[in-house]
């Protein structure tokens, strides 16, 4: 079947309306659930093929994570898709103005190779919970995750409602080509941009997931210890190639080798003496990014901090890796994405926050401190999609926050509610009777001066009545609106 077939196929069984029943998306979230419990070992093997990252770890960061998503969904489904009642106004008191949550319709997931189940399975849930279907397009380069989410998928799942089409960048650009009614991309920002232009051309709406150099400022009241371990775990965590992973370190000449002597004491007690053969340290992806890394390596002018290892192009191995290094450094440039950190030395907080202004808004922002005033300068004086402080990445792990970029780290937002959100159109409904004609009779012509100054009344300044529509009972209300129709009833025939 043609991409165009698999796209309209799913239009046709969206249009049908079978998507959109608060039970059927309960049924197939369950569907999903069942999915990954019985699919658990087929899919955790698959990234083991891909990044040599361990099954047990893989199901902590992919598969169990998004089972406990798909668990809040069903629990909170019903309330996020009620109909919302909106406070009312003079104009409106006898209306029912509402915010209806509509599905958006045929949805397109293009995901990345870093996490290739999850980045796949956390936007897949609201997808299916605000009623939509979903073309599923993996990365190629993860071509054994790839291969075994789409077995997956067509397994437990109909085309028409949910499919996986893999393939490269031909299958990716025709993909694009087709309409959709929301697409979200997870990956970097010069493929966003290739995106955003193919998605202009229906005037589809995007959510871009990116990624950026996520600094990580070290203050001289922090715990160095356990700063330099949460560091470190999220560092090197799938070998760096994670988009919230710390990309830089900011730090003052006092505190830096204290830290560093952390990081290499911690690297030792997560990876043993013997990194290569750790079981918990993964592999870079893929031959050409293990040339890009590599190569960065070779014209850094940054002193060697820690390097316990060489280099395996044939294993795809590179050791953890921490720079000293100047503003100016090639591993300054662009997000690394990859075993190297770099540390930059700046002591004065001011220029470190004004470091971080300077350059692209990054995904997320890290602070290690005591002092609450300087984590709140972080987050007034910075701009980024998310901060953790005194950690890293676990903001992402908050169900009830939103997840999301800003500027070259991406535009919109999922996880939870949020994500429900994403994938549903609020649609405005105002319901209204045939009762109360009188009190908008102004707004019939001949538009008369006195009809005219009773609308610019009515009008010309916003009078709320959310107390009365709370907190007051709904007969006294209607009894309030017949007394004041009565009233301009009494005078119509002046006021035309």
């Amino acid at each position: 079947m043609s991409l165009h077939n698999v796209v309209e196929a799913q239009r046709a069984y969206f249009n049908s309306g079978a998507t959109r029943s608060l039970a059927f998306r309960k049924e197939q979230l369950k569907q999903l659930k069942k999915m990954l419990i019985e699919c658990e070992g087929v899919l955790c093997d698959s990234v083991w093929e891909d990044h040599k990252r361990q099954p047990k770890s893989t199901y902590l960061l992919e598969i169990g994570s998004t089972i406990t998503e798909i668990d809040y969904f069903l629990d909170n489904l019903d309330d996020w898709a009620k109909p919302e009642n909106v406070a009312k106004t003079v104009l409106n008191l006898l209306d029912t103005p509402q915010i209806i949550k509509d599905p958006k319709g045929v949805t397109l997931i293009v995901a990345p190779w870093n996490y290739p189940h999850y980045m796949v399975l956390l936007p897949l849930i609201p997808a299916i919970g605000a009623g939509n279907t979903v073309v599923i397009k993996p990365s190629e380069i993860s071509e054994h995750s790839a291969k075994a989410m789409a077995e997956c998928i067509g397994k437990y799942f109909d085309p028409k409602y949910l499919t996986v089409v893999n393939g490269g960048v031909s299958e990716t650009t025709e993909l694009l080509k087709e309409r959709f009614d929301h697409i979200l991309y997870t990956g970097c920002p010069p493929v966003a941009k290739i995106i955003m232009t193919a998605a202009a051309k229906h005037l589809t709406p995007v959510t871009l997931e990116l990624g950026g150099k996520c600094p990580v400022i070290i203050r001289d009241d922090a715990d160095l210890e356990i700063s330099a371990k949460r560091v470190a775990w999220g560092k090197w965590m799938n070998c760096g190639q994670t988009c919230l992973a710390p990309d830089y370190v900011l730090v003052t000449e006092k505190s830096k080798g204290k830290f560093v002597d952390a990081l290499r004491k911690s690297i030792r007690e997560f990876y043993g003496d013997d990194i290569k053969s750790s079981k918990d340290y993964s592999r870079i992806i893929s031959a050409r990014h293990y040339d890009r890394i590599s190569s960065l390596l070779d014209k850094s002018h940054g002193k060697v901090l820690i390097q316990d290892g060489e280099r395996d192009r044939e294993d795809l191995f590179i050791t953890p890796t921490v720079l000293d290094v100047q503003k100016e450094d090639t591993f300054m440039e662009d997000e690394i994405f990859g075993p190297v950190l770099p540390i930059l030395t700046i002591n004065s907080f001011d220029e470190q926050l004004e470091y971080i202004r300077q350059g692209e808004k990054p995904l997320a922002a890290y602070i290690f401190t005591r002092n609450d005033r300087d984590a709140d300068r972080l987050l007034a004086e910075t701009s980024s999609g998310g901060v953790t402080v005194n950690d890293v990445i676990m903001h992402l792990l908050v169900d009830t926050l939103p997840f999301g970029g800003v500027g070259n780290s991406g535009m919109g937002r999922y996880r939870g509610k949020f994500g429900f959100d994403t994938f549903s159109h609020e649609k405005s409904v105002l319901k209204k009777g045939f009762f109360g004609e009188s009190l908008l009779f102004a707004r019939y012509p001949p538009l008369t001066d006195k009809k005219f100054n009773q609308m610019k009344m009515l009008t010309g300044k916003r009078r709320t009545l959310g107390f009365l529509t709370r907190f007051v009972p709904t007969l006294p209300i209607i009894m309030i609106s017949v007394l004041i129709g009565i009233v301009l009833q009494k005078y119509r025939a002046v006021l035309g």
